[in-house]
């Protein structure tokens, strides 16, 4: 073969030898010590207690209190119960303090009932009197009985006032008025209707409301004037504007 074939040979034929040895299976390339064909696809891995680095099988370096996993994937090793992983090099004894309890995983715990957690340690709850303890990992840790209420750290009695109840709110009032009084400042007040109104038992306002086609004025319920193109609205205590017209001045213009 000529120079210039040879020359030739080597420009056309290089490439797909290269492409060719790159697409080979790991297998056929060099497989290290410690390794053996996968069972499925193409290529190798390391045997069981080995891992690769370096592009060799190297054996897994099992810490001190850990265990072989005896997994081809992952660290190759895990904590032994009551040790927890740091920097995927070491295990480390995981500290209870007392109050606390290791989790079942052996790799945290928890604070026992009757404790909460305080950055490292569980701080013993003291539950003041008229108080009763509630699972929590945040806050107090304790709620005041029914009747009481927490003024800082302690359970003072709700002054309810005559006429009232105490009701089951989480937050707000502690105390309801009874059917027929409504709430002011700190008293049950009697619920006084005015004429042409009606007992509404809402827990907000005075007690009552006005009748439909009346408002509210400074003496009670007084009957509502409609202008002219105008209807009372939804409530039936307002009016407004029918279709096309407008607000103006307390009198219904037609729009522009």
């Amino acid at each position: 073969m000529s120079a210039d074939a040879r020359i030739l040979w080597v420009v056309f034929m290089g490439p797909i030898l290269a492409l060719f040895l790159f697409a080979m299976p790991a297998f056929a390339q060099t497989m290290p010590e410690n390794a053996s064909a996968r069972s499925y696809g193409e290529g190798w891995q390391c045997n069981v207690g080995y891992r690769l680095a370096g592009g060799i099988c190297a054996t897994v370096v099992t810490p001190e209190n850990a265990f072989e996993t005896n997994r081809t994937y992952g660290s190759g090793w895990e904590c032994h119960h009551g040790y927890r992983k740091v920097d995927q090099t070491d295990c480390v004894a995981v500290v209870v303090p007392d109050g606390g309890f290791l989790d079942p995983s052996g790799e945290r715990w928890h604070c026992l009932r009757g404790f909460l957690k305080v950055d490292d340690t569980c701080q013993e709850i003291v539950v003041p009197e008229n108080a009763y303890l509630v699972d929590a990992t945040y806050g107090s840790g304790w709620k005041c009985n029914r009747g009481f209420e927490k003024v800082d750290d302690l359970c003072t009695a709700i002054a309810v006032p005559i006429n009232g109840y105490l009701n089951t709110a989480g937050y707000g009032r502690p105390w309801t008025c009874e059917r027929g009084f409504f709430a002011k400042d700190d008293r049950c007040e009697a619920v006084v209707i005015p004429e042409f109104a009606y007992f509404d038992d809402a827990a907000y306002g005075e007690g009552w409301k006005c009748q439909r086609g009346y408002e509210v004025s400074n003496s009670g319920c007084d009957v509502i004037d409609i202008p002219a193109n105008a209807h009372l609205d939804r409530s039936g205590n307002r009016w407004e504007c029918n279709q096309n017209f407008q607000k103006s001045k307390g009198l219904c213009v037609l729009k522009n």
